[in-house]
């Protein structure tokens, strides 16, 4: 019995509720700061839920978008970070 598929299927799942519960703070956060981070928790637990897929798939073409988007959520959280605290990205 192979239970691999059936573990991948279940972090699906488990990523899926915390994807879930991110896009409602991110949309209902009582301050930026909640926000931010809720946004910075979606950006974390897509890259999650593209590497599961990748395994689960088995292909290799996902680990690279899985990078793409990861780095793309870091300067993305960082220039919002330093919009919010000074107003303003570049000095």
């Amino acid at each position: 019995m192979i239970i691999l598929p059936y573990v991948l299927m279940l972090c699906i799942f488990i990523i899926a509720i915390s994807v879930a519960s991110c896009l409602i703070r991110l949309i209902l956060g009582p301050s930026v700061v909640d926000r931010l981070l809720a946004l910075d928790t979606l950006f974390l637990n897509t890259t999650c839920l593209i590497v599961v897929l990748g395994i689960y798939w088995s292909t290799t073409t996902m680990f690279e978008e899985a990078l793409v988007i990861a780095m793309l959520g870091f300067v993305s959280t960082t220039a919002l970070a330093r919009y919010f605290t000074t107003g303003h990205v570049i000095d």
